[in-house]
């Protein structure tokens, strides 16, 4: 992509619905064919179930087909999820593997070809132009974030700063020395280089700073406030995954900001219900499933994402949009039979002006009941609050999470910077009923 056409749209992008939904069924038919022939776990289960990729006739014969699971990429470590040789593998990407065998994700040529243009799409939909200079604060290696969006800034036309993550001084170093335009990160870290941009004495506002493309985890509209107010920027939500894709599977755009658009041409959504697998209509909430129309190494069918989100109506593009991400189904707190997420916890922290953005959750057994507690930092010119004060503050944020998620919770006021800040994705829950049992 050169320059003189990096801020055209994608013709895709300008389709009508009609032009579209052609364009997804015949991938559709492509990329099913494609899993069927090529990987063994899905033979076996089209062929359980029953059906074959000729049976698709329509976009709604997708739910004809089984999904795919974290579990299912897992239990064919490393490669058995492959589509093409090895030989034909440019590059691998990989999960932490956290929770048991890290998910392997493979890209081919074409693959690798195919993220970068969406990942530049995604830029150039969130405001971003050739010759602008992008500092890539995203984990560089097997976590897709760094390379991901590295590749789809440079194919854009743009200067790339690849940074990667941590070093949080040295980052603002380079952002007051390289004066990038563009800034690349998930949404707690920058929190955090907004924390050493004021230590250091830093004025954000005189930075050349005017955009920020966030993802990798959940975040609030509360904290979309925060980050432009602290900084002085935009604030973009982009969306991804390894097993689909990494990120630029959606991308917020500048002329909506009203939830990101999926570039539909090559990753085609669905809404289900988590419990029973049905598939819902646009606008209900439930969790998102993708299928990959282009992939060639790691094709996905109906891949569960445990995000948990609605489809809403394209705004300036056939394609639709995803509502911000609510929380995922298996990270679910269920306190006293209240269903809690991070995020709403972070929304309601962020209410309190005296309370700075950092926050942890620590689950436990109390007796036979799970409860709930929430450590929080007041900001640094409020540390000088006497005990009745922070009783105040105390009582106030116990009020806004008894108000809106319907629990009741004891709140810690902790030294400020106290909290382990993230250098990477944020890890807000601390879960002491396993220790227990």
């Amino acid at each position: 992509m050169d320059r003189a056409n990096a801020c055209l749209p994608d013709p895709m992008e300008t389709a009508s619905l009609d032009e579209l939904r052609q364009h997804q069924l015949d991938r559709l038919r492509w990329s099913l064919k494609h899993a069927y022939e090529n990987v063994p776990l899905y033979r076996q289960r089209f062929d359980e179930q029953g059906v074959h990729p000729s049976d698709i006739q329509s976009l709604d014969d997708l739910a004809k087909f089984p999904f795919t699971t974290k579990s299912d990429l897992r239990d064919n470590y490393p490669y058995g999820m492959f589509a093409v040789p090895m030989d034909k593998v440019v590059r691998l990407h990989a999960s932490s593997g956290t929770t048991g065998k890290p998910t392997v994700v493979g890209y081919t040529q074409n693959d690798i070809d195919t993220w970068a243009n969406v990942v530049a799409r995604s830029i150039r939909a969130a405001g971003g132009r050739p010759g602008d200079k992008i500092h890539v604060a995203y984990g560089y290696g097997l976590f897709t974030g760094g390379l991901g969006a590295h590749y789809g800034a440079e194919r854009l036309g743009c200067t790339v700063i690849p940074m990667s993550g941590g070093q949080t001084e040295k980052q603002v170093q380079l952002i007051r020395d390289f004066q990038p335009d563009i800034i690349m990160v998930t949404p707690s870290y920058m929190l955090n280089i907004a924390d050493e941009l004021e230590r250091q004495g830093v004025d954000p506002h005189k930075l050349a700073l005017r955009l920020g493309i966030f993802g990798a985890e959940p975040w609030t509209g509360q904290l979309r406030g925060t980050l432009e107010e602290r900084l002085g920027i935009q604030a973009m939500d982009i969306y991804g995954l390894s097993e689909v894709m990494g990120p630029g599977v959606a991308m917020e755009c500048a002329d909506s900001k009203g939830g990101p658009t999926i570039w539909e041409d090559h990753f085609y959504p669905e809404i289900i219900d988590p419990n029973t697998g049905e598939v819902l209509p646009d606008g209900q909430m439930g969790e998102l499933v993708f299928t990959s129309l282009s992939k060639e190494a790691l094709p996905m069918i109906r891949y569960r994402t445990r995000d948990l989100t609605r489809l809403l109506p394209g705004t300036g593009r056939a394609m639709r949009r995803i509502d911000k991400i609510t929380g995922r189904s298996d990270d679910m707190l269920i306190i006293r039979g209240v269903n809690v997420f991070p995020t709403q916890i972070e929304e309601q922290v962020l209410k309190v002006k005296q309370l700075s953005s950092a926050y942890e959750i620590h689950v436990y057994r109390n007796g036979n009941l799970d409860s709930l507690d929430v450590r929080v930092e007041l900001k640094p010119e409020y540390e000088h609050l006497g005990e009745s004060e922070r009783n105040t503050v105390v009582r106030e944020l116990g009020h806004h999470i008894k108000s809106h998620i319907g629990i009741s919770t004891r709140i810690d006021i902790v030294p400020a910077f106290s909290i382990k800040r993230s250098e990477g994705k944020a890890s807000r829950v601390v879960d002491k009923r396993q220790a227990a049992a």
